[in-house]
């Protein structure tokens, strides 16, 4: 059966791995791709990076914060994502050191797209105590 066995990846889900690829040293113009301009990134919490990050300039400052804060340290590999025509959802493994304290966790993103830019993140911690222990 011609095609068998060949699956067809979401424009969403490319999106992600572009998006983490960059996190990894990759293309960082596919940051301004997919990120809209106005964007909003929450990170909950009460954390030194627990807010609202209102636009893409203030998520840039977010990214460049977390790796200042870690020296460096800081990763993000993608594990999965999942999408729709207006959702994604990328689930990765979180580590990084910071005054002595490590993090390893799981975490997601809640991701509402429009037009193929994400316009609404929301950053969930699968062990917030950890992930509040590790940014105190």
């Amino acid at each position: 059966m011609p095609g068998a066995g060949v699956v067809a990846v979401h424009a969403n889900v490319v999106g992600v791995r572009r998006v983490f690829d960059a996190f990894g040293g990759g293309d960082a113009r596919a940051l301004f791709d997919v990120i809209a301009v106005d964007a909003v990134w929450t990170v909950p919490g009460t954390t030194p990076v627990s807010r609202v990050y209102d636009g893409r300039q203030a998520i840039f400052d977010l990214f460049r914060d977390t790796r200042r804060l870690t020296d460096g340290t800081y990763r993000s590999t993608l594990r999965w994502a999942l999408a729709d025509d207006d959702h994604a959802v990328a689930f990765y493994r979180a580590a990084g050191e910071r005054l002595g304290r490590r993090l390893d966790i799981d975490q997601a993103l809640l991701i509402d797209v429009e037009d193929g830019r994400w316009r609404r993140i929301f950053a969930l911690p699968s062990d917030p105590s950890a992930f509040g222990a590790f940014w105190a």
